[in-house]
């Protein structure tokens, strides 16, 4: 493409078709959101990086002087007149009519002219993409995702005309006409500007979405990455399973690896160039080799390059952006192909409440998936195999289906809960199911084949990454929780997270910090896989070794996938709550536990009584399984020394003896986890009488302590906490012999000037247990999130508002 000097409005005037060089961002009257996008990007964010590929724009000039003719427009004006957008078949009839009609309707010779002139300026015979851009589109307060066509690898004169008017002919779809209704736009106020754009190769490469925000909680410290294999059309539209990054902001702004989680998705299709096309059809769909599915579709660094890209876009336009990437499979670079602002979480009014759905109970899990909306739903299902089937759902209906077409908007809003077989959280359906509110369940897999038509069924999108299908309709309660002018605490209230998952919505309550996160979740979830038989891959029997592969895919090996997926939970930990403090407990996992994981039951021994056998610090410091403990601090040293999230701060588990305490520090500092290097602190769980007891000399090895209330009054009274029967009734941590362990410890900490706080289930349980400990001088008090504000009221001496 020739360049183009930048030129102001009204340098253009009353043109009908203009370069992007020459667009701004308050053209958009003239070539709606994404086209204006695009010229602003090309000619503003070059300079700093960013790649965008050229191409021009027809206005909505020429769309309405193309109306003109033949007394289109008047056509279209009468057939709309009265049409009830949820009267589906008339809808249907009405919009099918008019798509005809401006396919028949010539161009008028001006405009195919200009557009001649502009596609030669490009090149000789180049292939293009032809995408629409609605002047009311991607505005703040609107997403028209997926509501327009997109003709892809479009190449010829001749070709790229059609292709336009069928741009065109795609404003009266019947999800676009529906929708205008439904947000208040009048059609005639609408036009469309057709972009031609010179394609990205990526149908030999990669391409996704990736938004400036987390979709699901609104959290702006991260970066949201999808990727699939061939065109992003794939990704779009939800007819793949994608790839999935998370990059922390401030850590890529360091300069240091940023990418905090991510998830390898199913890939099974991709979209490419179709060389033989026939009757238009310039792409088709393929399916994607066994082993390329096993593998990201992206490189870390490419993931990163995308990522500060997103970033530059960000800063450029002042707001949260979703943005489309393609990677070029021929020179090997990445462009953005298009950006607009993101319009469902950062539309969100800055919360004075929080609102969270939670379940009262559970079922069966029929089946389960990538979860969109945090909220829950609960009706009969109803399969809807294609459009013609969408007048079948009913008010309160969850609808099922292979994927969730645009197209079925006008009916999507009836639906109390959406699941699809296919799509990730970036596909047109999740966008729209979010900007209803509608809880949607995506990429499940088998949902139309293990859910039955009529079945009673509670969707569940509250409970982390993945949503559940649960079998008949359960108990589930919203509550609303006043955030407005939070009190001063007497008292650090901190957190206990154990799934990575809800970091980014859990960072959004008040508080000061995680005081404990679990690594037995994160091994339990996201590995599955015991240790021991990661080291000892490849050498396992077959059986097992195949299922480990299945788990390891994606990664360099099964050790680095241990290492790195335990680096991955807790770098999103420590990333949601940056800069404050996130205590990691390494695992403390009992035998019966380990033996649980994929391959456990050959490594474990077997004991009576696990809750007091090889677990804690003696496990770590034991020939058999040092090598194990050793991939952990690989882990955390990742974390805290690669990517520099420094928040974070070891603890460990269970230590019985001062020989052990000395012990796993030197293996701490042999592993490269000093305490004071790199400011660490690696703080002792107090759990056991001896602690209390030795509560002075225990320091001398620790920066502190967090009392772990359960295993401290199960063994301070002797019962166990694991059994039922007629003792567990007096298993009270506010029994008067555990008090006075808990009080020796807070004493000897407080004079030693050292950390002391607590993380057990006591404080959550009983909140006349926390405004005791904060009597006894206690630092900090970790709490379930659930118990965060009440608490927090309450020690402040004022009530929880909750409804």
């Amino acid at each position: 493409m020739n360049a183009t000097p930048n030129h102001d409005v009204t340098a253009t005037g009353n043109a009908q078709v203009i370069d992007f060089a020459q667009l701004r961002m308050h053209q958009v009257e003239q070539v709606g959101g994404k086209n204006a996008s695009l010229g602003e990007m090309i000619s503003q964010l070059a300079g700093k990086g960013v790649r965008v590929p050229g191409g021009f724009a027809t206005t909505a000039d020429a769309y309405r002087q193309f109306l003109a003719h033949e007394g289109l427009a008047g056509r279209i004006d009468a057939a709309l007149e009265g049409l009830d957008v949820d009267n589906v078949k008339a809808l249907a009839t009405v919009g099918k009519q008019i798509r005809e009609w401006i396919v028949a309707t010539p161009f008028p010779k001006a405009l195919e002219d200009e557009i001649a002139e502009h596609y030669a300026r490009l090149g000789d015979n180049v292939t293009v993409a032809v995408r629409s851009s609605a002047t009311a589109e991607d505005l703040p307060d609107a997403s028209f995702a997926g509501q327009q066509e997109t003709f892809l690898n479009i190449q010829g004169f001749e070709n790229i005309l059609h292709a336009i008017k069928e741009v065109f002919a795609s404003l009266y779809n019947d999800r676009a006409i529906s929708y205008r209704v439904h947000k208040g736009f009048d059609h005639k106020l609408v036009a469309l500007s057709a972009g031609v754009q010179r394609m990205v190769r990526s149908d030999k490469g990669a391409a996704g979405v990736m938004f400036s925000i987390d979709t699901e909680t609104g959290f702006d410290q991260v970066v949201f990455v999808t990727a699939s294999y061939g065109l992003g059309e794939t990704v779009v539209q939800g007819a793949v399973n994608p790839d999935e990054f998370y990059v922390h902001k401030p850590t890529l702004q360091a300069g240091r690896p940023a990418i905090v989680r991510k998830h390898l998705g199913g890939k099974a299709i991709k979209m490419e160039f179709n060389t033989e096309a026939v009757a238009g059809k310039s792409v088709r769909t393929v399916e994607v080799d066994p082993a390329e599915r096993r593998a990201f579709s992206v490189t870390d660094a490419e993931v990163e390059e995308l990522a500060q890209y997103a970033l530059t876009i960000e800063q450029h336009y002042g707001r949260p952006m979703d943005i489309e990437w393609g990677r070029d499979g021929v020179d090997g670079k990445l462009y953005i192909l298009q950006a607009r602002p993101e319009t469902v979480k950062s539309q969100e009014q800055a919360a004075d409440k929080l609102t969270k759905f939670r379940m009262q109970e559970r079922s069966t899990v029929l089946t389960e998936g990538r979860a969109i909306g945090q909220k829950i739903g609960a009706g009969k299902v109803r399969i809807i195999r294609d459009v013609t089937e969408m007048d079948r759902v009913q008010p309160g209906d969850i609808l099922v289906s292979d994927m969730t077409d645009p197209d079925w908007e006008p009916v999507m809003k009836r639906a109390a809960a959406i699941v699809t077989n296919r799509g990730g959280r970036t596909c047109h359906a999740a966008i729209i199911a979010r900007e209803l509110g509608i809880p949607a369940v995506v990429g499940c897999g088998d949902a139309t084949q293990v859910l039955r038509e009529g079945d009673e069924v509670t969707v569940s999108c509250a409970e982390g990454d993945s949503g559940y299908v649960y079998q008949g309709l359960l108990k589930f309660e919203r509550v609303d929780v006043s955030l407005a002018q939070m009190p001063k605490s007497p008292v650090k209230l901190m957190m206990n997270v154990g799934n990575p998952e809800l970091a980014f919505e859990f960072c959004q309550l008040p508080n000061e910090g995680v005081g404990l996160a679990r690594l037995e979740f994160i091994i339990n979830r996201m590995i599955g896989v015991h240790p021991k038989a990661l080291l000892a891959y490849p050498n396992l029997e077959p059986g097992l070794k195949a299922k480990v592969e299945e788990r390891i895919a994606g990664y360099r090996s099964a050790v680095d996938f241990y290492v790195d997926k335990i680096a991955e939970g807790i770098a999103t930990l420590a990333a949601a709550f940056w800069p404050r403090k996130v205590i990691v407990r390494l695992s403390d996992f009992k035998s019966n536990e380990y033996a649980n994981l994929l391959g456990g039951p050959q490594y474990e021994p077997h004991e009576e009584n696990p809750m007091l056998g090889f677990r804690g610090a003696s496990r770590y410091i034991d020939p058999s399984f040092r090598d194990c403990f050793e991939l952990e601090c690989r882990a955390a040293k990742k974390v805290r020394d690669v990517m520099g999230l420094t928040n974070v701060e070891l603890m460990i588990p269970f230590v019985r003896t001062l020989a052990e305490a000395e012990k796993v520090i030197d293996l701490l500092a042999e592993n490269g986890l000093k305490r004071g290097e790199n400011g660490l602190r690696v703080i002792m769980m107090c759990e056991i009488p001896s602690n209390a007891v030795l509560a002075d000399r225990f320091l001398d090895y620790f920066d502190g302590f967090s009392i772990g209330s359960n295993d401290m009054t199960q063994l301070t009274l002797g019962i166990d906490r694991d059994s039922g029967g007629p003792v567990s009734a007096s298993f009270d941590e506010r029994n008067e012999a555990v008090k006075a362990m808990l009080s020796m410890a807070i004493k000897a900490c407080r004079a030693r000037g050292k950390y002391v706080g607590i993380c057990g289930q006591g404080p959550s349980d009983h909140p006349d247990l926390a405004q005791w400990l904060v009597e006894q001088e206690i630092e900090t008090i970790s709490l379930n999130p659930d118990t965060v504000i009440e608490t927090w009221l309450l020690l402040a001496g004022e009530k929880a508002v909750i409804k």
